[in-house]
């Protein structure tokens, strides 16, 4: 199996690997996993495809149990064993995971920036994969970021160095003022230049905004 197949089994789902590493004995990991994967929103097109499957009914977590879905049949196809960032306790750890790829580090603002993605990242999935692929790996594009923007993007200054001030975010979101992070997505990572590239459609930041903000 080869990085371009497994692509391209993604790709049928509006998914798209986001990196992957070798992994080692000391990872928790299903017996035999030589590769993990990360998966991910393939855009354009990502949010169109999602709302159009029968997951998108009207009951609740239709993204994981689309997800779910999805990725569990491709790990089918693979011989893999699916991974997911939701269904917890215990949580699996993709921050971590994200960081090990060579395709994704912490922002200033803490968060994850990916090479393609930005801080518009986002893990639907991981495959255990009893293969060894080679993988390709990146230069962190906040190093050569002019101004590095997302800085100084968040009204309330709830992202920074610092870390992740919650209850100022939760507080500009109930506030008049914050209804375009509401309805756009979080300013501070529409900010990232990486992120206006990757085409994320307002309506799922604004659909992921409801989420947390319920």
């Amino acid at each position: 199996m080869t990085l371009a197949q497994i692509e391209a089994l993604a790709d049928g789902h509006c998914l798209a690997v986001l990196g992957g590493f070798a992994t080692n004995a000391e990872d928790a990991l299903p017996e035999g996993t030589r590769t993990l994967m990360l998966l991910g929103p393939r855009e354009p097109g990502f949010w169109p495809h999602l709302t159009s499957q029968p997951e998108w009914d009207g009951t609740p977590d239709p993204v994981d149990r689309w997800s779910r879905r999805a990725i569990t049949d491709i790990a089918a196809t693979l011989g893999a064993t699916p991974l997911f960032p939701f269904g917890g306790p215990p949580w699996q750890p993709f921050y971590q995971w994200a960081l090990r790829t060579g395709r994704a580090w912490e922002s200033p603002i803490r968060l994850l920036v990916h090479a393609e993605a930005g801080l518009m990242v986002s893990f639907r999935g991981a495959l255990a994969l009893p293969e060894a692929i080679d993988l390709p790996t990146a230069t962190r594009p906040c190093d050569t970021c002019a101004g590095q923007p997302c800085r100084t993007a968040c009204p309330v200054s709830a992202l920074g160095a610092q870390g992740y001030d919650l209850a100022a975010c939760h507080g500009h979101l109930d506030a008049p003022a914050g209804k375009d992070c509401l309805t756009s997505g979080c300013v501070a990572r529409r900010a990232c230049p990486l992120s206006l590239a990757y085409a994320r459609m307002p309506q799922q930041s604004a659909y992921h905004m409801g989420q947390f903000h319920r």
